[in-house]
């Protein structure tokens, strides 16, 4: 969507008369005011109350265009707008492009190069320093204020690459085409005896109006309107029901129609989108010859009716040509579709809330909510598959719509995201976060059935951990965990929580509830109790997302043949083989080196779970901090997963080797440094660092398979581990070793097994 709210400082600008010099408006200062429009006076400081800052959003429009450019238009007092070009320079482009998000401006351009806008024209003679928080901070004539039209409507292309971290804010409209309506909710009223079914995917349906829900005449109803409602409300499709039974039941019941009609097109993704009528005959009498309207929806796969509380099934999708990846709440993550057994990204022209539709109802979800362009939601890897995808709404798959089979100039800082609307399964009613600083933490509490009441406790924290955790932030709609505890002696709970009613929870980590996961049931264990050891979560909307860049591994391993006497370090911090530990310091080890690469692609900072007060001083490699001591495996498997030989690389230096342009270095190792890595940032261990290897000194002449895993303890929240593992085809002939076809988890639909033949490598000795 691209746009967000921002405060700034308005007023009425000066009538300057004909052929009076043009004067710039500035808006005040909090606690100064303006005299009237005739007066020549200065600002002078006044005893009243502040002006309220107004709020005002920025969006980028216009035909042809891709999601960083196009026509500049302004939302101010509920209303778009355009800015005209005069005085407009670079300065004010770099105001809007961040703005908007983005690290800064590329070019404007003046004359409505991206079409004419409509409406006001809502600034002119823009005046901008560059250093501004927004627009509307500039110099200006005033808000409205402008001789200019359409045909000087003013442009910006902004650089493709988005501010680390930054929040947008959705302005999704709710405005109708043909009347003034605004629908304030739309429900589906389920009868008694369905009622306990979850989720409600059949009954009646009831529009919100004046604070009073109301029933809809369905003389004009059509499936496609139904199709909406479903949509709506997270379901992928409408099928048909038994009107006889809702006939005799509508009879029974008092009816308050609501006035209006209803006329979609079956790709709307809100009822209030569609176009509206209103009835000639007021009162009951307004459906004289019908009944109040009933929907029966087909729920996805994942989201079958239930009788029961809890959840038998965990979240397992089978999803064979469309996938989301990187979203922290259900429903949402950047589109990938798989072509050729390999999975890439889909670029941002073009997308449209049409085609993400197409994308949500394919995976069993509703109608989208967002149609997110500028890699919203993290950056993919591997090819970008589709270009310029137009959808009429109606194709069963995404791989149906037209597309550009040519992506030239999209990187995967387009790529397409979408957030789905999904079934009100009343997950979150059953689970809540108790005595944390805000929303987002607190100890853990689940809300279970003992002796015939409904009673909140607390989950038994003996081997919680960051997958666990993942799940409750799902669940609750919280986006990701940021950090697992075990001890929540700092959150003081609801006393009357503090008992365990969950224990021995094990989690997948693609579940939709705590309670999907498995767990001890009524039989609960746990040494250590509640209260101070209960389990706690902290979640935030972002995380990381380490992958590592697999073409620079399978160039970079060889073999080297390297005394024991320069190893002696290496084998302090066990980078060795266990046959290490007998050999003579004369003797020689065979070393399978690499160099390895690890981007940073999601929306947050990688830090160390541990705090710098908590790293570990090693006196051999140059004297240094670990601030993780697992950060790496690296594992030599036999063609059955059988494990030959391994090795591990501590975090000893997590920094920003290098970074996307634009974007600066933030964590450096040197003088106790801070550790991390940036979001678009990577870090690079050489291969002639120490225990940048795996120790083959014992290994046996075959084929075999090279592994790298990356956070492999889940110590640091990720947005998606499935990237995290890396692996090679290897073939080792007792002298040369070759890679080949090395790819990250997740990237293919299955392994390839073909020796493309040698490659490279010779035997290095030193």
């Amino acid at each position: 969507m691209g746009n967000w709210c921002s405060s700034a400082r308005v007023g009425v600008g000066r009538n300057t008369g004909i052929g009076a010099p043009l004067k710039l408006y500035r808006p005040p200062p909090t606690g100064w005011v303006e005299h009237s429009a005739s007066s020549a006076q200065p600002l002078s400081f006044a005893q009243s109350e502040p002006k309220t800052p107004a709020q005002i959003q920025i969006r980028l429009a216009g035909d042809k265009r891709k999601h960083y450019e196009g026509r500049v238009e302004v939302n101010y007092n509920g209303e778009w707008g355009t800015v005209c070009d005069d005085d407009f320079d670079i300065s004010a482009a770099h105001v809007v492009c961040r703005e908007l998000g983005y690290l800064g401006a590329v070019a404007w351009y003046p004359s409505a190069k991206y079409g004419k806008g409509e409406g006001h024209i809502w600034l002119d003679n823009v005046h901008c320093t560059g250093r501004e928080a927004s627009l509307a901070d500039c110099l200006s004539n005033g808000f409205g204020v402008s001789d200019c039209r359409h045909t000087e409507d003013v442009g910006v292309v902004c650089t493709q690459k988005r501010i680390p971290g930054f929040h947008f804010i959705s302005t999704s409209s709710n405005d109708v085409e043909t009347l003034d309506v605004r629908v304030e909710d739309v429900r589906i009223r389920a009868t008694f005896s369905q009622r306990k079914r979850i989720p409600i995917t059949e009954g009646f349906v009831e529009v919100k109006d004046a604070g009073k829900w109301r029933q809809i005449c369905d003389e004009w109803w059509s499936p496609m309107n139904s199709r909406i409602v479903c949509g709506m409300h997270g379901f992928p499709g409408e099928k048909g029901f038994n009107t006889r039974s809702y006939r005799l039941l509508s009879a029974r019941r008092k009816k308050n129609y609501w006035g209006f009609s209803v006329n979609c097109t079956g790709n709307e993704a809100h009822l209030s989108t569609c176009r509206m009528g209103k009835h000639r005959l007021m009162g009951n009498s307004t459906c004289a010859r019908g009944m109040p309207v009933v929907v029966s929806c087909v729920p996805g796969r994942l989201f079958a009716p239930s009788q029961s509380l809890g959840f038998r099934k965990a979240y397992r999708p089978e999803q064979p040509l469309v996938r989301l990846r990187g979203g922290g709440n259900l429903g949402e993550g950047r589109v990938e579709v798989l072509k050729g057994g390999v999975w890439g990204t889909v670029c941002d022209d073009n997308w449209d809330l049409r085609a993400a539709t197409v994308v949500c109802r394919e995976l069993g979800f509703g109608t989208a909510k967002e149609a997110l362009t500028g890699a919203r939601l993290g950056q993919g890897m591997g090819p970008v598959h589709m270009n310029e995808v137009e959808c009429s709404g109606f194709e069963k798959s995404l791989t149906e719509c037209y597309f550009n089979r040519d992506a030239l100039g999209c990187s995967h800082e387009e790529d397409a995201a979408v957030r789905c609307n999904v079934p009100a399964m009343s997950l979150r009613s059953r689970l809540r976060l108790s005595g944390g600083r805000n929303p987002y933490e607190g100890r853990v509490e689940v809300l279970v059935e003992r002796n015939g009441s409904m009673v909140w406790g607390t989950v038994c924290s003996e081997n919680w951990g960051m997958i666990e955790a993942m799940v409750v932030c799902r669940q609750l709609g919280l986006g990701f965990a940021s950090h697992a505890f075990q001890e929540t002696w700092y959150w003081p709970g609801d006393v009357s929580a503090d008992s365990v009613v969950m224990s021995g929870v094990r989690c997948s980590g693609t579940e939709m509830s705590l309670a999907q996961c498995l767990h001890h049931g009524k039989h609960l264990s746990c040494p250590k109790g509640g209260g101070r050891f209960a389990a706690g979560v902290s979640c935030s909307d972002g995380a990381p997302d380490l992958v590592l860049n697999a073409e620079l591994v399978e160039h970079t391993t060889y073999l080297e043949d390297r005394p024991m006497y320069m190893l002696q370090c290496a084998h302090e911090e066990n980078c060795l083989a266990s046959s290490a530990a007998m050999a003579d310091t004369s003797s020689y080890r065979r070393l399978l080196r690499f160099s390895s690469q690890i981007h940073n692609n999601g929306r947050a900072d990688f830090r160390p779970k541990a705090g710098q007060h908590a790293w570990i001083w090693h006196e051999c490699h140059r004297r240094h901090y670990h601030s993780m001591e697992v950060f790496t495996h690296y594992d030599l498997l036999s063609l059955n997963g059988t494990r030959v030989a391994e090795g591990h690389k501590a975090s000893f230096c997590l920094e920003d080797t290098e970074c996307d342009e634009g974007i600066p270095k933030r964590y450096a190792c040197a003088n106790f440094g801070q550790q991390g890595i940036t979001v678009g940032c990577w870090d690079t261990y050489r291969h002639d660092i120490d225990c940048q290897w795996i120790d083959v000194t014992d290994v046996k002449p075959g084929d075999y398979i090279f592994q790298v895993v990356i956070n492999p303890n889940y110590e640091v929240a990720e947005s998606d581990y499935t990237n995290n593992i890396m692996r090679c085809q290897c073939r080792y002939d007792g002298y040369r070793i070759w890679t080949y076809n090395c790819h990250t988890g997740g990237s293919r639909s299955s392994d390839v097994n073909e020796f493309p033949g040698i490659m490279t490598n010779q035997l290095q000795r030193r």
